[in-house]
């Protein structure tokens, strides 16, 4: 079935050609409603009885779906078209820019995948008495209280809720599942008149709870505290604050269902080998603290982490890859905005890439102020971060001639800046920017006052992983390049072996962790695939000459994707057998280095670093001062051997 694209021109606000959207998209367009939200109701009665129908305006969600609901009909399916292109000061087209929202309409949507997280209500209050016991006095009847202070409370004793006393060490975990540790504890012993006696104080107390209430106003428990899910903070002396975060935490009860932010694959990680320290940006990136060490690969706390987004577009393997929603889903719906846009006869488009801050920023502009350009096409993702320069290298590689990211609050701008940087030096010079803007008015001027060549290529749309499609988008961008000088840390790139240096000792092959570094088993030979290159870092620690050291760059030429012989020497012959082992020079300078040392003044001593390994066993063997000779065997004993020594023969 044809799916329906039921389009309202919001009381005649926009222009909205359905005929052409019908002919660009392959739907289903009825000519365009006035008031399909009020009196045209009806029709949207219809088109959601009928199934298959995509209602063009959020703002109306909510009659939507309740008339959706009053139809036992499934919700329908949203598509903001108003906000997003028909409200424009651009007196453009706007024809590509919606088929291309309508087509990405089309996509299908990945499932979340989601934990189940069970709070019971025990809640924890830290801060100085008069507000905490205030706190856990509202709190009483709905949560399990605990108010931790640093000296007994001057007020009664209340058994409505726990005060312990002492000094909080520690504290990790998230929601439904903190732990804490606490120093000098003391807990109340509720016998005998007068006021509550204390137990002595103890030092390594610890205790679970699922909610931590914050009103120390010091400094955080956690790393990015307003990530942290069950973790609320006030300051005590801001009444509002602290009532916002009691009636925060008293809805903190019950099942709730934790996004997995992301996919790891352990085996492709090359955090660590051999207890040697390789790529560590995931570690230096991750504001929460949720990734961790875990021997030779991270590991991910999933309760820990927020979804940001920033370790799966730097890390250089896939060993951590965005999930919610998929790597895949959003290169493709990059590439089907601009396919559709240029199909539908539009021309050198824009992408402007927000989170949901800079998508309330598209509607305040649209309703108040000029709107996008009819040559900007807007996409919507959970986290900006996760949009690194692999994504927007396929955005440029699929038609788009400038990629424009607005980034909001909880964005890492650091890390954008860095991805941006990396973007531009693979994709040129200005096709990629960071508008760091907080007014709809300096958007605009942004916007309309800057305009993108068309691109000089052909639109290329690559499949693969991250590194794939960054390389393959890297070709079709720089036609006739060879190779692309690349910042520091960039995860592309080749190593550079000082062959005077070098000795051939292949530790470095040994710990590469993609394979890169590889030798020849029949000669001396020291190997490197230029695409595998993760530039890690562990060849050059373990390197004990000091010879590697790191390139970065894009080799675009084939010879990236095959191995090249980076140094090579004379393998050594036996001088027994004739079997080639080792490398020449590197016995020649052993052989040297020993030949006035005390233990080496035998010359068969000497001749034996020359042998291979069979061919020196024997020899030792054979020696007059073999390690494996043993004293002369003794005669066995026999009958007459005993009888021999008795007293009564």
């Amino acid at each position: 079935m044809i799916k329906s694209l039921i389009t309202c021109d919001c009381l005649g606000s926009q222009d909205v050609d359905t005929q052409g959207l019908a002919k660009a998209t392959g739907l289903n367009v009825p000519p365009a409603c006035t008031a399909l939200c009020t009196k045209q109701i009806d029709l949207a009665a219809a088109a959601l009885q009928g199934g298959d129908a995509i209602i063009c305006c959020t703002q109306e969600a909510r009659a939507f779906e309740a008339l959706a609901e009053e139809l036992n009909a499934p919700s329908p399916a949203l598509l903001d078209l108003r906000d997003r292109a028909g409200w424009s000061a651009d007196d453009s087209s706007k024809l590509p820019k919606m088929s291309a929202l309508a087509a990405e309409a089309l996509l299908p949507g990945a499932a979340p995948k989601t934990r189940d997280v069970v709070s019971e209500g025990l809640c924890l209050i830290l801060g100085p008495e008069e507000v905490a016991l205030n706190a856990a006095e509202r709190l009483k009847d709905t949560l399990g209280v605990t108010v931790l202070l640093e000296a007994a409370p001057d007020q009664p004793a209340t058994r409505d809720y726990d005060i312990v006393l002492g000094s909080l060490r520690s504290a990790s975990g998230a929601l439904g599942q903190f732990q804490v540790r606490i120093d000098a504890l003391q807990v109340p012993e509720p016998g005998g008149r007068g006021a509550l006696g204390w137990s002595s104080p103890r030092d390594g107390g610890q205790s679970e709870c699922d909610i931590i209430l914050d009103l120390r106003g010091g400094a955080a428990l956690f790393l990015a505290p307003e990530k942290r899910e069950g973790y609320l903070r006030a300051d005590p002396g801001h009444p509002s604050s602290v009532a916002a975060a009691v009636l925060a935490a008293s809805q903190l009860t019950g099942v709730f269902e934790k996004p997995l932010y992301v996919r790891t694959e352990p085996l492709l990680c090359a955090h660590s080998r051999a207890e040697q320290t390789g790529c560590s940006r995931c570690l230096d990136l991750c504001p929460t603290g949720a990734i961790t060490p875990s021997g030779d690969h991270v590991s991910v706390d999933p309760m820990i982490c927020a979804g940001c987004g920033a370790c799966s577009a730097v890390c250089p393997s896939g060993a951590i890859s965005y999930d919610a929603p998929p790597v895949d889903l959003t290169m493709r719906r990059v590439q089907t905005l601009a396919k559709a846009y240029l199909d539908a006869g539009g021309a050198a488009p824009r992408l402007l890439v927000s989170g949901a801050h800079g998508s309330e920023m598209i509607r305040l502009s649209a309703r108040y102020g000029r709107g996008l350009p009819a040559d900007t096409v807007p996409m919507e993702v959970p986290a900006l971060n996760l949009f690194g320069h692999a994504e927007a290298l396929a955005a440029l590689a699929a038609g788009f001639a400038q990629v424009s990211l607005l980034p909001g609050p909880g964005t890492d701008p650091e890390a954008l800046l860095a991805q941006v940087g990396l973007a531009e030096a693979i994709g040129g010079t200005g096709t990629v920017q960071m508008l760091d803007l907080n007014d709809p008015e300096a958007l605009e001027d942004a916007l309309y006052g800057s305009k993108a060549s068309s691109p000089a290529v052909a639109p290329v749309r690559p499949l693969g992983n991250r590194r794939q499609i960054t390389r393959l988008a890297a070709r079709a961008l720089n036609p006739g390049a060879e190779v692309l000088n690349l910042p520091e840390g960039a995860p592309y790139g080749a190593v550079a072996v000082d062959t005077e240096s070098c000795t051939l000792c292949l530790s470095c092959v040994s710990l590469c962790p993609s394979g890169a570094l590889g030798d020849n088993p029949d000669t001396p030979q020291l190997r490197f695939q230029e695409d595998a290159c993760l530039q890690c870092g562990l060849c050059t620690k373990v390197c004990p000459e000091d010879a590697i050291t790191l390139v970065p760059r894009l080799d675009l030429t084939p010879a990236a994707l095959t191995q090249q012989v980076l140094n090579e020497e004379e393998p050594f012959a036996c001088i027994e057998c004739g079997a080639l082992f080792g490398v020449k020079s590197t016995i020649e300078k052993i052989t040297e280095k020993l030949a006035a040392h005390s233990m080496y003044q035998n010359p068969g001593a000497l001749k034996m670093i020359q042998m291979c390994d069979d061919c020196r066993v024997n020899a030792q063997f054979h020696a007059d001062s073999s390690p494996f000779a043993g004293g002369e065997r003794p005669r066995p004993r026999t009958t007459d051997d005993y009888l021999s020594k008795r007293r009564d023969h």
